[in-house]
């Protein structure tokens, strides 16, 4: 085999389900693989998780939804329903739903740890979701870091691709306790500009993947959730 046709293995890749976001990363995540999705409140990162799951579910595929806000699966869905692409059905079917709150507030990374993987073991889903991973980081102030480092050498131990979701604090791009962990980081930035506020997708890193670069307009709409724009600014 010469030098200038070295032999590789092509990744497996699986869409996101996001407009216009494929096209920047080769076609799709990498499976498996940890993304990590940043950005202050009203960004759109429980809308591109959602997005990414009912992706799924329209294939067949499995998911699994960790929420660490012990928010009920009918109160997300009351407004999360407002979407074109949310379907009730999915849920319990194809996307299962598990609040990580009482598992928080008992303060033990471990049992949350194993909490998580046994979930995944029963599930077996090929796309997880845990929104925010951040919250973790409040209720484990000592232990988050090494939290992290094992959640994410467990989760690609299993055979799928997994969003974490992360608010940022003031002056911050991404949470940086996270990033070193991951594949892959989002950031969803909300600007203001000229009087008005506008949202972009920016792909910061994502391993193994020729992906495009620099800010990309974003509108979010009731038909397709987040929608990356061609025009770029």
């Amino acid at each position: 085999m010469s030098v200038e046709d070295p032999e590789r293995n092509d990744l497996l890749r699986i869409p996101t389900g996001i407009p216009g976001l494929d096209e920047m990363i080769e076609t799709g995540f990498p499976f498996p693989s940890v993304v990590l999705v940043s950005g202050t409140a009203g960004t759109g990162k429980t809308t591109f998780a959602l997005r990414f799951l009912c992706e799924g579910a329209g294939r067949g595929e499995q998911g699994l939804y960790f929420t660490t806000l012990s928010e009920p699966t009918h109160w997300m869905l009351r407004f999360s329903s407002q979407f074109d692409f949310m379907r009730p059905e999915y849920f319990d079917d194809h996307i299962v739903y598990e609040d990580l709150g009482a598992h928080l507030r008992n303060g033990d990374p471990d049992g949350l740890l194993e909490a998580i993987e046994s979930r995944i073991a029963e599930v077996v889903p090929q796309r997880i979701v845990i929104d925010p991973i951040t919250v973790v980081g409040d209720m484990f102030r000592e232990g988050y870091r090494q939290f992290l480092f094992d959640l994410t050498n467990r989760l690609k131990n299993w055979n799928a691709t997994t969003v974490l979701t992360g608010e940022v604090r003031p002056g911050e791009v991404y949470p940086p306790e996270v990033s070193y962990a991951v594949d892959g980081i989002i950031l969803l930035h909300l600007m203001e500009e000229h009087g008005a506020r506008r949202k972009y997708l920016e792909v910061l890193k994502m391993r193994g993947t020729n992906h495009l670069t620099g800010r990309h307009s974003i509108d979010i709409s009731r038909q397709e959730g987040i929608v990356v724009l061609k025009a770029r600014f």
